[in-house]
């Protein structure tokens, strides 16, 4: 009489791995973020430039552009990614130490940039409002990437 032994497979745990379509929906997520931010980042540099609050005296083709197009097509796009990878590992009060970290560590970024000549602001612009600014436009772009997972 032959008997069957139960396999040791079925008593494994099953796989942790996400599903594709669960793995799409995070991508997308990621892609519309990072899509998103460019374009308000492209947007309010032009509006700032266009006030004539800041400029970038150095940047990619000047005859052309106004505003540093490498930032705001190539640098904000990777910033994002990293911002949105650290970030959603966070808990919840965290999250706000590290947008306020992000936003100081900007803020010391852009006057580093105007003694190198990257950037000059006028003489009306406080580097608080870069801040503020940069503070504003993370916690926007963290709502839009929930938001964006969450459809």
């Amino acid at each position: 009489m032959n008997t069957a032994k139960h396999s040791k497979k079925w008593s494994l745990p099953l796989s942790r791995k996400k599903p594709f379509f669960a793995r799409s929906k995070h991508v997308s997520a990621y892609i519309s973020t990072v899509l998103f931010a460019s374009w308000v980042g492209t947007y309010l540099d032009l509006y700032f430039v266009g006030k004539q609050m800041y400029s970038f005296p150095a940047r990619p083709y000047p005859a052309i552009f106004s505003i540093n197009i490498a930032f705001t097509l190539i640098g904000l796009p990777i910033l994002t990614t990293f911002f949105l990878y650290f970030i959603e590992k966070m808990k919840t009060w965290k999250k706000g130490v590290f947008i306020v970290t992000i936003s100081l560590i900007m803020m010391i970024s852009e006057k580093r940039s105007e003694a190198i000549g990257w950037f000059a602001h006028n003489d009306q612009w406080d580097h608080l409002y870069s801040f503020f600014g940069y503070s504003l436009f993370l916690t926007i772009i963290w709502k839009f990437y929930r938001w964006m997972s969450s459809l």
